[in-house]
């Protein structure tokens, strides 16, 4: 069974352009995992400030297994600053992960 899971990030309203950048520069970095079934990073349209990071797997076991992963690890970590750089902050001042299973509806 299809499980979601949604990583709502809140995000500074100067924030999300630099979100969507850093998503932009691992895209594809989680496709070739087991399980793994899509992935969609939402923006908000409206004054809001969370941003919805979904993505679909098999089951539980896949997601978990991803995320105790080192391809997980290193797409998570801070980078290292160039010399001479000020080290990157984080772009979320908070997160929270959400679970779903799907229960209707047309999509396939």
């Amino acid at each position: 069974m299809t499980i979601i899971k949604i990583n709502a990030i809140t995000v500074p309203s100067d924030g999300g352009d630099e979100l969507a950048q850093r998503f932009a520069a691992r895209a594809g970095a989680v496709d070739d995992r087991p399980g793994f079934e899509g992935f969609e990073l939402l923006k908000p349209t409206d004054d809001r400030l969370t941003w919805l990071v979904v993505t679909r797997w098999a089951d539980e076991e896949s997601f978990q297994a991803w995320l105790t992963s080192p391809s997980f690890a290193h797409g998570h970590r801070s980078e290292t600053p160039k010399e001479g750089e000020p080290k990157a902050r984080p772009v979320g001042v908070s997160s929270e992960l959400w679970s779903y299973a799907i229960a209707g509806g047309t999509a396939s």
